[in-house]
This record gives structure tokens, C-alpha cells and sequence, in this order.
């Protein structure tokens, strides 16, 4: 596998895990996990700069947000 593809692999795995543990807890607060309400979460999240993050998660919650919402 090259490096490339190895970096791609981690990316949609962190996106997966991202995405996964927002519906889960939307579920848990008894929302339905719409994909425009989930880029919205991710965009607030995103814009807090106080919460520390890896770079790959930041970069998979921005990839999660354009590929959910790509016109908002």
C-alpha cells in the first residue's frame, strides 16, 4: 500500500468514527442524525478553537461537513 493510499485509509476511517459518534449521540438525546444537522454539529465544533484536536480529525470533520452539506 502507498503511502498515499495509507494516509486516504486513515482519513475515511477517522471520518467514519466522526460521523459515527455524533449519530450516536444525537441518538442518545433523542435527535434524528440528518446529515444537514450533523455537518451543522461538525461546523460548530470545527469553529471552536478551544477544543484540541489531530489534525486528521480536524480534517476529516471538514471532509464530513463538504461531503453532507457541500452547498452550505
Amino acid at each position: 500500500m502507498t503511502n498515499k493510499a495509507k494516509q486516504d485509509e486513515e482519513l475515511y476511517q477517522e471520518m467514519c468514527r466522526v460521523v459515527g459518534k455524533v449519530v450516536l449521540e444525537m441518538r442518545d438525546l433523542g435527535q434524528e442524525p440528518k446529515h444537514v444537522v450533523i455537518a451543522g454539529l461538525l461546523r460548530t465544533s470545527l469553529a471552536n478553537k478551544n477544543i484540541k484536536r489531530s489534525e486528521l480529525t480536524t480534517q476529516a470533520m471538514e471532509r464530513v461537513v463538504k461531503a453532507l452539506a457541500p452547498t452550505q
